[in-house]
């Protein structure tokens, strides 16, 4: 009987003085190894397979000291021999990325799934050791520890600190407001709103400001969300001279726990639902902030902290109001391992490979934004199936070229992109409208939007999508224009909301209360 033999790979990877080996069962011909980029002079690389009691030994190229292997950076490299055990298809880097130890998010542990690799470059980024975030795994989605800040100055003593977030590449900013308090009055401090991932870089950033206007004088979480809970624990405790102050009614699912539990340092105080409580004054007077509370469903909460601030106009809102130009964000088109997220959308079949232009960024753009919104758009046909994971090949941008969804032509595209844009007027996330149209059936939101169509603002900065956003009171008021017509109607084409129309009616019937606006709809666009 002919023997088989499994192949024992042992690889040994030398840099500098140091060395780490792996031992695993790998397919030496796997196409990773056929895929590396050319060995930097620094390193030599070897790979010994031992079949039927014989070593073979082979050179292999290797990734060198500032490679990535998709789950965390380690100062050994021995997780990066590790990455070529358990390589999944498409999903390997073929080139250098500038990412180093600085970049890295150390409370990624605290919800410890593994993602998959899907953002890993395929070529040079200019993302530096600074951006790394090591505690991702806190909340295991893109870009992971691969954390670039951008800073933009929107308005006097106001600035914008972008992130990135998102799942199978579709992803959009995550914001924090940084705002001078007084920026007539030296020293005065700062405001710090939505908190973001406090790598090196985003610190750095934002020293600057300090240096120019004093402390840190406040941080607030101004959301029940995760996606913002999970990061402002960590920043607040870089400032543990500031106030940390968080909307009260934080949860976590399927068990609430503590907040001590939840990363949230033991100093941080409950936000009052209005800075008119009380009869103190808050904020030393430069700032007005309102909370919407509802309850939407048994074992949940909804929290926005409305925040203005007077000297600049300026209103800080997190989750309830979004919106976009048809353009993709400054944050997705910095780098190009941001940018593969439009190429990869911008794809017609698994294995397109369509070049980097304008016009291909904005189609990307335009699905990424269908799929946040929708989850299963009109204009795509989804197959979830197994059909296309029989597809998956090795694919430089990444998950296997894997394409569950279809999409049917550009007619159906734009029409039901260009209902959500509306000339990038502000609109309510679909989600969002369905939560925070539940509890009372939105009379705690009109208690919340008569208190802050007072104040004189002129722009407005949400945490997604576009900022700033140049709208006054009028404008903010007709976002939520559903509240008097007394139906839950929406912009959007009508097609496009019937999936979350039959989940409301179906699998979330459970988990969130009646609405006397009813379900979600929209105007029937003709989408087939």
């Amino acid at each position: 009987m002919k023997r088989t033999c499994i192949p024992l790979v042992i690889l040994f990877v030398f840099h500098t003085c140091s060395s780490s080996a792996y031992t695993a069962n790998v397919n030496p011909n796997h196409p990773f190894l056929t895929r590396l980029p050319p060995t930097s002079k620094s390193f030599k690389t070897t790979l010994y397979t031992k079949r039927c009691g014989k070593f073979e030994k082979e050179d292999v190229p290797f990734p060198n000291s500032n490679h990535v292997n998709g789950i965390t950076r380690r100062k050994s490299l021995l997780s990066t021999a590790a990455a070529v055990a358990s390589v999944i298809p498409g999903g390997i880097p073929s080139a250098e990325a500038a990412i180093t130890k600085d970049s890295q998010w150390p409370l990624w542990l605290a919800l410890p799934s593994l993602p998959i690799r899907d953002e890993i470059p395929s070529a040079e980024a200019a993302i530096t050791k600074d951006s790394q975030w090591p505690l991702w795994l806190a909340l295991p989605v893109a870009p992971y520890s691969r954390r670039k800040t951008l800073r933009r100055e929107t308005g006097r003593g106001v600035w914008t600190f972008d992130q990135m977030i998102g799942i199978y590449y579709v992803q959009v900013p995550i914001r924090m407001t940084v705002v001078a308090i007084n920026d007539l009055i030296p020293n005065s401090g700062l405001f710090v709103y939505a908190p973001v991932a406090p790598t090196k870089e985003c610190l750095s950033l934002l020293q600057d400001l300090i240096d120019r206007y004093g402390p840190i004088k406040y941080i607030v979480l101004p959301s029940v969300a995760v996606e913002h809970k999970v990061l402002a624990g960590p920043f607040a405790r870089k400032f543990p001279k500031a106030e940390f102050f968080i909307t009260d009614k934080q949860y976590s699912f399927p068990l609430n726990l503590p907040d001590a539990t939840l990363g949230l340092p033991s100093w941080a105080k409950p936000l009052p639902a209005s800075s008119s409580e009380g009869g103190t004054v808050m904020w030393d007077g430069m700032f007005n902030h309102e909370v919407l509370s509802i309850k939407p469903g048994v074992g949940s909460e909804f929290q926005e902290a409305a925040f203005f601030h007077k000297a600049s106009k300026t209103l800080l809102l997190c989750d309830t109001l979004f919106a976009t130009d048809g353009n993709p964000p400054e944050i997705l088109t910095s780098e190009p391992e941001y940018t593969r997220a439009l190429l990869f959308h911008a794809r017609d079949s698994p294995l397109d490979v369509v070049p980097d232009t304008p016009e291909n960024r904005r189609k990307g753009w335009r699905r990424i934004v269908l799929l946040f919104n929708f989850f299963f758009p009109s204009a795509a046909v989804v197959d979830l199936g197994i059909k296309p994971l029989l597809k998956l090949r090795p694919y430089e941008l990444g998950w296997g070229g894997w394409m569950p969804f279809d999409w049917k032509n550009e007619e159906y595209e734009r029409t039901s992109f260009d209902r959500y844009v509306n000339g990038g007027k502000p609109v309510v996330y679909t989600i969002i409208q369905i939560i925070i149209s539940r509890g009372n059936s939105g009379e705690s939101l009109r208690t919340w939007v008569n208190k802050v169509k007072q104040w004189d603002f002129d722009r407005v900065i949400p945490a997604h999508l576009d900022a700033p956003l140049a709208i006054g009171p009028k404008e903010f008021v007709n976002t939520f224009s559903f509240l008097e017509s007394g139906k839950n109607e929406v912009r959007f084409c009508d097609e496009d909301v019937a999936f979350l129309r039959a989940a409301e009616n179906g699998f979330l019937n459970f988990s969130v209360y009646k609405s006397s606006l009813g379900p979600l709809r929209g105007k029937p666009c003709g989408i087939q």
